[in-house]
């Protein structure tokens, strides 16, 4: 039987990184085991998808000067896997919540330099691009990312424009026909793990817009400009993502990588998962350990866990996944998350407190569930069962 321990948890927010989350699993079953154990710390596609997949398919980390949130210069960052042909951009690094700082406003957040880190990967001979979609404060439709890759917008009295999520309404009209030649050779593919429409009651602005910093009435102004963009775009560039599944992802920009580079829109651990060739490593695996922060309704939805347990599955390795809270009341979820493959489901909180009391504990508190549930394994293992 394989004795091979396979650790992929995603990170805790907030509290703990998958790097730290995988290294604490990693430590315990080493102390506590003779297996083969690996450690591959995951990401869905928001951040710390860089750094994850280079420590799954090793490559190198590099920084280059982008334009961030409100288009002041930073020193972001984008990695290149080992093979030297995929680059990996993270929305977050120019566009994410964390870098408002406190000072949110979708209607003029830009994702322009996300496109400047698609063309500086693209520039160093990345023929492949994975694009994470998570943790994004913009609202702009991709409009600045599509602009640092050439293509320009133009309002009713015929000059040219970079569109914030506030002024898209002004699109008068697209030219595509300066975009980076670059683009036309490369494979995009968006890791995104939402099935919202471009605009709509159910899409970017009215799901997400409120989590940004968005009123009532800013929220009908996002909705309105990108319904209005999704009608230009139609027109100009021919491709229709008003009601593509994805494309409200990150403020619309799901449907502008679609429509302005051509790109894909896959489940971010599918994504990954297809990177690593997660299927090679489970003949030898005789357990998986995965986790993430919380578990619940939305773990469903293309969560990280959901997706090795679905994979996994197939090849009859069991999935036990360690989590800071667990929120699964609905008997329909339980049982959706059971049948896809995990085996059990454990929370790391060792008493009924809030999450600012437990926060500081959350190391020694996984590291504590962990034990117990090693220490169970390896007692039912000596017992034949």
């Amino acid at each position: 039987m394989p004795r091979g321990i396979l650790i992929m948890p995603d990170s805790f927010k907030g509290c703990l990184s998958a790097l730290e989350v995988s290294q604490i699993m990693e430590r315990v079953v080493r102390r506590l085991g003779n297996f083969d154990v690996r450690s591959i710390p995951i990401a869905d596609g928001g951040e710390g998808t860089v750094d994850a997949l280079l420590a799954a398919a090793g490559g190198v980390r590099r920084t280059a000067p982008a334009a961030g949130t409100y288009g002041e210069n930073i020193e972001a960052y984008y990695g290149v896997l080992s093979d030297e042909k995929t680059g990996v951009v993270e929305l977050a690094t120019c566009a994410g919540l964390p870098l408002v700082r406190g000072k949110k406003n979708p209607a003029l957040v830009t994702t322009l330099g996300v496109g400047q880190l698609i063309l500086r990967a693209l520039q160093d001979g990345c023929s492949k691009i994975l694009l994470g979609l998570g943790g994004s404060a913009s609202n702009d439709g991709g409009a600045g990312l599509a602009f640092a890759c050439g293509v320009r917008f133009f309002d009713p009295s015929g000059a040219p424009f970079l569109p914030t999520g506030a002024t898209l309404l002004n699109v008068a009209r697209i030219d595509m026909d300066g975009r980076n030649p670059l683009i036309e050779k490369a494979e995009i593919v968006a890791m995104c793990d939402v099935d919202n429409p471009f605009c709509g009651e159910c899409g970017a602005a009215r799901v997400f817009a409120p989590q940004k910093g968005a009123d009532e009435a800013m929220v009908s102004r996002l909705d309105e400009g990108l319904s209005h963009f999704a009608e230009v775009v139609k027109r100009d560039v021919g491709v229709s993502i008003r009601d593509l599944p994805g494309a409200g992802a990150a403020g619309g920009v799901g449907g502008g990588v679609v429509a302005f580079l051509g790109a894909t829109l896959q489940s971010g651990i599918d994504a990954i998962l297809d990177q690593i060739q997660f299927e090679t490593l489970l003949p030898d695996t005789r357990w998986i350990f995965s986790g993430e922060g919380r578990v619940d309704a939305q773990t469903l939805r293309g969560k990280a866990i959901f997706g090795i347990s679905q994979r996994a599955e197939k090849f009859r390795v069991p999935v036990v996944v360690i989590a800071g809270d667990v929120d699964l009341d609905d008997a329909s979820s339980r049982a959706s998350l059971y049948e896809s493959g995990v085996a059990a489901v454990f929370s790391t909180n060792q008493k009924a407190e809030k999450f600012t009391r437990s926060k500081p504990h959350a190391a020694r508190n996984l590291e504590r569930t962990m034990e117990n549930v090693v220490r169970l394994m390896l007692r039912a293992s000596e017992r034949g069962f």
